[in-house]
């Protein structure tokens, strides 16, 4: 599909706009509809001297939805599918934006394509094509549209003059990836996609304009709520924004109120699904307030759930709130047909009768019917449903229509106050199938049948067909001729209807007057902050950024160097890059309110040696070039004292003097403190020093002292001969070097460093540790500061003291790997290691990691213990998670006292009982007896504890168990709840039958599908259910739940499995969760 556009060839060539009947409205692009944001336009191309057209040709552009299109038309000779005998062809396309250079604009459109008879009684040539035009194919139409010998045949009148006309008819959505003013051209404004979040937008659009909620929500108390967490206002900010800004409204920070990932925001859910949840979220939170119920007045229908007896006067009925209907669309014509089968009753007979009370046993109706419908009726179509066939959900694509005007009155009890007339609002699409798709809204914003298309951050005006009609889903056959997909994936998931009376009341008109004054102050300050952060961020290369760390940060530091980046407290500041010293000073004494004249300001530096010191500046020197972005732009911040008046910096000259910094070790207290700074001649001796470092560390005058210079974190040399000058002393005296001195006269404590030297190289030793709760998802856990020599017992007594627990009920666990995050094995109490064995396999810089959980005992008792996972099923075949803690030594006596203090029930305790189960299906009763050691879940085997039905607590001689499972086609195919059930010797399957479905409390309309198969080595299904007998002395049997390896038979109930358990591969698997 090529294009060429010749020059010479289009001067004799015209363009001709004409309405939707073919009429001609002008020619040329001069005079052409001044609305070129129209959603359609019919167009001719006339091609003069069409006998000598050689190359391509081009007509003038004609603008829909204010892009360019043009007519295309190519001789071509050569064999296609339908051009075989490569004979002499026309090739007719629609070329879309062909001059853009743009690669991310798209436009969604169908046309009509035809060649005009110019002679009476001639038909034209017509055909449709429907496309996506983007970059890469921004023309489409046919190679081959007709044949050349056609086209100049004089019988046929396409030519005239030697004059062909072709014709085009352009059908388009609003485009993506260009400027489309929605504002400007629907007055609303659309959503932003965040990736996946389509469903989210629709959903949010349609609620928008269900004005009396939007009202409400905008009345919600958030004055004090936090703006990352609360959803009432992030909500409000989307109606805000979608009401008053020009452009497409971003919804990060609804997402991320929701308590969302950003992985939620890629993965697509069910707009049906959200539309409960954030309703069930909005009620809750307007409880207690102004407008709280607002959501049931808008929302909440109610219905009558009732059984009515056939033949005697007595009936039953309970009446329950509804905020939504789901109707069937499989096999149904359209919504009447789905409300005639949503209220159809159902028959109660037989062995199903219902149980009248005195009355006894009686042929009964159950069903439901409608006592009130609300203002505004969603309707979801259960567009998805199970298909046994291929054991997964299936989108249902069959035509279902629904109108715009609608009645409900013959579905309700009783007539209401104000008939159920509906006008259609919104009408939610869904294009795709159950693996994903996309959704698009259509709105009628006030009811009176004018209709925008809201499909993410476009919107656009429509056809009432378009928002109806073309929803229907389904779609008949095609010429083979035409190119346009039968769309039958697109169809309405979601309708929306507003109940005629109401119309007034729920689509009232917002205005600012009804949004609180603080709301709005509040949203404007946010995006006046949003403005100024983005200023920032444009203009962030002009400026940088730096961290400054005064002597109240260096004292507050006990580690090797003066400050940790990381952790040690510093403000910060923010200077052009092209400032000087003195203003960089400047900006820092106005940010600490100090005299200028008394701060002197020296940027860290990383030396060579990996120390981390202050190194001095030029006054010369531009901010962006003393500020070391490489280091933070760190800067440590002399002052002058805080005295008054505040006295000037003492002198520094380069040559002359050296900045020193002191720190003091005090041996008793095996604790490492700053003791001041001071700039020293660089001649000056150390014994000189003496008088400087017993005033700092506040020590009489006359205190032996050992002097250390700290080279660098592992490298602390002593200075023996206080005789030699400083920088004969000191290894390369610069700038930001480090005195440290303790007492000589001092014994060291026993159970601490014996001095400076140990305590440097117990720092070596120390590592950061994150601790995270195993039980808590995404814990951010806390940092502690560890000794790698700690043990076991240290390590959970530091931790404890961190949590404020008992160091005994804590429990530790081993990261997995150093690939792979999450805990591993356990740490038994008794370990004998030290923390570096266990960080042993982590890499340097890699975070150090130990999981921890709280415990209800002792980790003791619990080491003596074994955590046994099971599930605990009680007599109404209802199944939860269980994990027990029996001795390890235990019986299957011992695991079951421990489940009957575990479950909520009078029967437990005596009357539990544990089974095997190995694939769905029941292979033993353990005995009581057996040593829970031999006992160990594995692959499909696992372990359920059971309450005992009574009658089965103590079993006749004539009386046996029989395992059930149930089974879908296969016998291997077993899912579901089994269950043992009594059945007495020579009892015929009937009577089991029935016991059967009482147990499972199935309805005779659903148990009817039930096939059964008594299933050994082979499978057998049931036919002749009279003599079907039960024989105990079976071998099978009688063996069938004993603890052996006899084989084993077993009761199968064959029938469709409506809760498969699927692999979450699906875009609707992972449930919908707002957090906040």
């Amino acid at each position: 599909m090529d294009s060429a556009s010749p020059q010479q060839q289009q001067q004799n060539n015209t363009a001709e706009t004409t309405n939707g009947d073919g009429d001609v409205l002008s020619g040329g692009d001069e005079n052409m509809e001044d609305d070129e944001s129209r959603s359609q336009a019919t167009f001719r191309y006339v091609i003069t001297n069409f006998s000598k057209l050689k190359e391509s040709v081009l007509s003038p552009p004609t603008y829909v939805r204010n892009l360019p299109w043009k007519i295309m038309a190519m001789p071509r000779v050569g064999g296609t599918v339908t051009n075989q005998h490569g004979l002499k062809s026309l090739g007719y396309f629609l070329q879309c934006n062909g001059e853009s250079e743009s690669t991310s604009w798209s436009c969604n459109a169908s046309a009509d394509l035809r060649i005009l008879a110019q002679k009476e009684g001639c038909e034209h040539i017509s055909r449709r094509i429907s496309h996506i035009f983007y970059s890469k194919e921004n023309d489409w139409g046919f190679s081959y549209f007709t044949s050349w010998a056609e086209l100049t045949d004089p019988a046929k009148g396409y030519l005239k003059d030697d004059t062909l006309i072709l014709e085009a008819t352009v059908t388009a959505d609003a485009p993506h990836g260009v400027s489309w003013d929605s504002k400007k051209h629907t007055g609303f404004v659309g959503l932003k996609n965040q990736g996946a979040t389509c469903y989210m937008n629709s959903l949010l659009q349609t609620l928008y304009f269900t004005n009396k909620l939007r009202k409400a929500v905008y009345q919600m108390p958030t004055e004090s709520d936090d703006s990352t967490k609360s959803v009432a206002l992030a909500l409000q900010r989307v109606f805000y924004d979608l009401q008053f800004n020009d452009k497409p409204v971003g919804t990060k920070k609804l997402t991320k109120s929701f308590g969302w990932e950003t992985l939620d925001s890629f993965m697509q859910h069910d707009v049906q699904e959200l539309c409960r949840v954030l309703l069930d979220n909005m009620e809750s939170k307007m409880k207690g307030t102004i407008v709280e119920g607002t959501i049931p007045n808008l929302f909440e229908g109610k219905m009558i759930s009732f059984i009515r007896c056939k033949h005697v006067d007595f009936s039953s009925s309970r009446t329950e709130p509804f905020y939504d209907i789901q109707l069937n669309v499989k096999d149904k014509k359209d919504i009447y047909e789905s409300f005639v089968e949503y209220i159809s009753t159902e028959l109660l007979d037989g062995e199903n009768k219902y149980d009248a009370g005195d009355h006894g046993l009686q042929e009964a109706e159950k069903g439901i019917t409608f006592e009130s419908f609300p203002p505004v009726l969603h309707l979801h179509l259960l567009r998805f449903q199970y298909d046994p066939a291929t054991d997964a959900n299936v989108k249902i694509n069959d035509r279902y229509e629904f109108p715009e005007k609608l009645n409900l009155d013959k579905f309700l009890s009783k007539p209401e106050p104000t008939p159920a007339d509906y006008t259609l609002h919104a009408v939610l699409v869904h294009s795709g199938d159950n693996h994903g798709g996309h959704y698009v809204v259509f709105i009628n914003p006030k009811g009176d049948g004018k209709w925008c298309k809201f499909d993410d951050d476009v919107v656009s005006c429509c056809q009432k067909e378009d928002a109806i009609n073309n929803n229907y889903g389904g779609g008949g056959e095609l010429p083979p001729e035409d190119t346009t997909p039968v769309k039958q994936s697109t169809n309405a998931y979601m309708l929306v209807y507003i109940r005629n009376s109401a119309l007034a009341d729920v689509l009232v008109p917002v205005t600012k007057d009804d949004i609180k004054e603080h709301l709005v102050l509040r949203l404007l300050e946010e995006k006046r902050q949003e403005v100024l952060r983005r200023k920032e961020r444009n203009e962030q290369h002009l400026y940088v950024t730096a961290n400054a760390y005064t002597e109240e940060a260096i004292m507050t530091y006990k580690g090797a160097d003066l400050v940790s980046v990381d952790r040690s407290p510093c403000f910060t500041f923010k200077v052009a890059r092209s400032g000087s010293y003195r203003e960089t000073v400047a900006a820092v004494a106005e940010q600490l309110h100090y005299p200028a004249a008394s701060i002197r300001l020296w940027p860290f530096l990383a030396r060579n040696n990996h120390s981390f010191r202050p190194t001095r500046v030029h006054e010369t020197e531009t901010a962006g070039s003393f500020l070391d972005s490489a280091t933070g732009g760190a800067v440590f911040v002399e002052m002058a004292p805080p005295t008054v008046p505040v006295p000037p910096l003492p002198v520094s000259e380069k040559d002359v003097h050296v900045l020193i910094f002191f720190k003091y070790y005090d041996i008793k207290n095996s604790f490492l403190t700053y003791c001041g700074l001071a700039h020293v001649e660089r001649r000056t001796k150390l014994v000189d020093l003496l008088e400087l470092m017993w005033a700092k560390a506040g020590l009489a005058v006359g205190t032996p002292l050992k002097i250390y210079e700290e080279e660098y974190h592992s490298c602390i040399h002593p200075m023996i001969n206080f005789e030699l000058a400083l920088e004969d002393a000191v290894n390369e005296l610069m700038d930001g070097d480090i005195i440290a001195f303790e007492r000589n006269d001092v014994i060291p404590p026993q159970d601490g460093p014996s001095g400076l030297l140990e305590y440097f190289q117990d720092l070596l030793h120390r590592v950061e540790v994150l601790f995270c709760d195993k039980n808590v998802p995404n814990d951010p856990g806390f940092l502690l500061e560890l000794s790698m020599k700690m043990t076991y017992n240290q390590i959970a007594a530091a931790v404890a003291m961190r949590l404020g627990t008992d160091p005994m009920k804590l429990q530790f666990f081993k990261n997995q790997s150093s690939y792979r995050e999450g805990p591993g094995g356990a740490l038994r109490c008794s370990y004998e290691g030290t923390l570096k064995d266990i960080l042993l396999y982590f890499k340097p810089r890699q975070p150090k990691k130990i999981f921890f959980q709280h415990l209800n005992i002792s980790i003791h008792e619990l080491e003596n213990k074994r955590p046994f996972k099971c599930t605990y099923v009680n007599t109404k075949l209802k199944e939860e998670e269980m994990e027990l803690f029996p001795n390890k030594s235990g019986t299957v006596t011992d695991l079951l006292l421990e489940a009957a203090k575990k479950i909520k029930s009078e029967t437990a305790g005596g009357h539990l009982r544990l089974l095997e189960i190995v694939s769905c299906k029941i292979n033993h009763i353990i005995p009581n007896d057996i040593i829970l050691e031999c006992l160990n879940p594995a692959g499909t085997k696992s372990y359920r504890v059971e309450e005992i039905p009574n009658d089965q607590v103590k079993l006749e001689p004539n009386e046996f168990l029989l395992p059930v499972a149930h089974f879908q086609k296969e016998s291997y195919q077993t899912y579901g709840v089994p269950f043992l059930l009594k059945v007495k010797n020579n009892e015929s399957f009937v009577t089991v039958k029935e016991r059967i479905q009482k147990k499972l409390d199935v309805s005779d309309k659903e148990f009817e599908k039930y096939k059964f198969a008594i299933i050994s080595q082979r499978v057998n299904y049931i036919t002749d259910e009279v003599n079907q007998i039960f024989k105990k002395e079976d071998h099978a049997i009688n063996y069938s739940t004993a603890y052996n390896n006899a084989p084993k038979l077993w009761l199968g109930l064959d029938h469709v499995n409506k809760t498969p358990k699927r692999s979450r591969y699906t875009h609707y698997e992972k449930a919908i969760k707002i957090h906040n």
